[in-house]
């Protein structure tokens, strides 16, 4: 059986920290962005954790994490 290959787009904008959590950007920064006041702009391009089990689930088996 062939090895499990990690989902490439996932392994570019997703990351584990060392406690767990997913670091991410966030979304809504692209286009449509004149309505948007400039301290919601400034917080959009901060990075986010996320701590959701469900979605950590997904994205451990989509980064193979923590398989030997």
């Amino acid at each position: 059986m062939p090895k499990m290959k990690s989902h490439k787009a996932s392994r570019r904008r997703i990351r584990l920290t060392k406690t767990g959590k997913l670091v991410r950007t966030q979304c809504g920064v692209r286009h449509l962005l004149a309505d948007r006041s400039p301290k919601r702009m400034r917080n959009l391009t901060k990075k986010t954790t996320t701590e959701a089990a469900g979605y950590l689930r997904r994205a451990r088996y989509a980064l193979l994490e923590g398989q030997a």
